[in-house]
């Protein structure tokens, strides 16, 4: 069993049982953490609280140098981790070796971002005044993390935390907590003890209590909208600060001018990359009625092509989903669209040829419209559905037509469509042909019931800062406006 990290040091903590943890690919079990619980969010808590007073105070250079050093060992244990990552969550090696490096600079990205500016002066309203705004960490930062970029998505949050002077308790996914606790055990260890807590445990019993506790003034979360309420409805009455990722169902729009083969090969990759576990991918794509047939017939032999398998098998480009209830959502949308008119034009079962492991046949679909649940609600797996438009002013009514705004795809080379596109449509991101690319210094995040929050950039630093107005009067006597007023 792989325990907790608390206060610096590999713990089984309070837990009163042991979770399992499978790998997809084969169902077999990896291994196992201990399953925490309320008493356990109370040592990191208090851990982190204490830690806070040094951490905060500490001088830019050290921590940035500490921050350095994570990156650093991310680096030297990348070999490792990528290999841990695959067995626990599935996805080929070559997109978790993506992920270690977004994981590595992520974290000397905010190093170096966490000592750029702690503020900002403005011009005083008097000559004998100094008005200066500071941005101050809040304290302990509870990061619950999804399973589907289990480092990833811990870095987002945890490294922009710590670069603006917080602690952090992460909660990973109890279907991929072996990862974070090796992060915790090889790459956050040289960091003063409490300054970062991995606490393992289902949300109920783990999550919420880190949600509820008094002394957890910010909550960062990725996930399901359903979970997202739940926390906030939880965090309200505190007034913490909320960072909600809360998913997406975002949509690709093939333009008319877009190369058939080229975009048969982006919206694959949209769809498909992590099983369509991701929740940028593409969930809905738009493609023109002039041109509907030889669109169609370029991304249903691109997705024929494409191998299922074992992500450690170096051949394989989709993996295994997760778990099999969530290939069951999938199947029941298919199920679903199929018995309101929808054609399944490939895929639309579970590989025969792979009698374990929780796969699922990329899936492309025609005949669907909104009426169709794999056109409303986020599917999460490896289904392409396409639906024909009959104007571009249409199709972008079409990508609106969803009460998520995470990302959204245009494939085009017209300018003014383009232009169209992105200023009409209601995304947080918007991808003109290169879909689901991110950048250090762009900031990240949904609009609508995708959730406000952003990471990356220097937006992703001020989600963990809070501001402070200092207004200084270097002349300390009477004022003509303090009373008595009839002076």
């Amino acid at each position: 069993m792989k325990l907790m990290y608390i206060n610096g040091e590999l713990t089984k903590g309070k837990a009163q049982g042991e979770i399992e943890v499978t790998n997809p690919a084969t169902e077999e079990v990896l291994d196992s953490v201990p399953r925490g619980n309320a008493e356990d969010v109370e040592s990191a808590v208090q851990s982190s609280k204490e830690a806070f007073k040094s951490w905060r105070k500490m001088g830019a250079n050290e921590r940035t140098n500490l921050l350095h050093e994570v990156a650093s060992k991310v680096k030297s244990h990348k070999e490792e981790l990528v290999h841990l990552l695959t067995l626990e969550q599935g996805k080929p090696i070559s997109e978790n070796e993506e992920e270690l490096e977004w994981v590595a600079n992520t974290f000397d990205y905010y190093a170096e971002l966490g000592r750029h500016d702690r503020g900002r002066v403005i011009p005083p309203g008097e000559h004998s005044q100094f008005n200066f705004i500071l941005r101050e960490p809040y304290g302990v930062v509870g990061c619950i993390v999804p399973w589907n970029f289990p480092l990833l998505l811990m870095a987002w949050k945890v490294a922009p935390a710590l670069a603006a002077g917080n602690t952090v308790i992460i909660k990973p996914s109890e279907m991929t907590p072996l990862t974070a606790l090796y992060m915790a055990e090889h790459c956050f260890d040289h960091l003063p003890a409490g300054v970062v807590n991995v606490i393992t445990g289902f949300g109920a019993e783990a999550g919420e209590p880190l949600v509820k506790h008094a002394d957890v003034p910010v909550i960062a979360f990725t996930g399901s909208l359903a979970t997202g309420q739940r926390i906030a409805s939880h965090a309200a009455p505190m007034m913490k600060k909320l960072h909600l990722e809360l998913g997406g169902k975002d949509a690709t729009v093939i333009a008319e001018d877009a190369d058939p083969e080229l975009a048969a090969k982006a919206v694959a990759y949209a769809a498909l990359i992590n099983a369509g576990q991701v929740c940028t991918s593409t969930e809905r794509v738009y493609i023109p009625k002039p041109k509907a047939e030889q669109f169609t017939e370029a991304i249903v032999e691109h997705v024929k092509s494409l191998r299922l398998g074992s992500g450690l098998e170096s051949t394989t480009d989709v993996g295994p989903m997760i778990g099999d209830s969530y290939r069951g959502k999938v199947e029941s949308h298919v199920d679903e669209a199929r018995a309101r008119g929808a054609t399944v034009l490939t895929g639309g079962q579970r590989p025969k040829n792979l009698s374990k492991g929780w796969y699922y046949e990329p899936t492309v679909l025609t005949g669907v419209d909104h009426s169709m649940l794999i056109m409303r609600e986020e599917t999460f797996g490896p289904a392409v559905p396409l639906m024909e438009y009959t104007s571009f002013e249409q199709a972008i009514d079409l990508v609106n037509d969803s009460p998520y705004g995470l990302g959204a795809v245009l494939l085009s080379e017209d300018p003014k469509k383009i232009k169209m596109f992105f200023e009409d449509v209601k995304a947080g991101t918007i991808w003109i042909n290169d879909p689901l690319t991110d950048n250090y210094a762009s900031p990240f995040g949904g609009m609508k019931y995708s959730g406000g929050a952003r990471e990356l950039g220097i937006e992703g630093l001020d989600q963990f800062r809070e501001t402070k107005h200092v207004h200084w009067d270097f002349n300390f006597e009477d004022k003509s406006y303090w009373y008595p007023y009839g002076r």
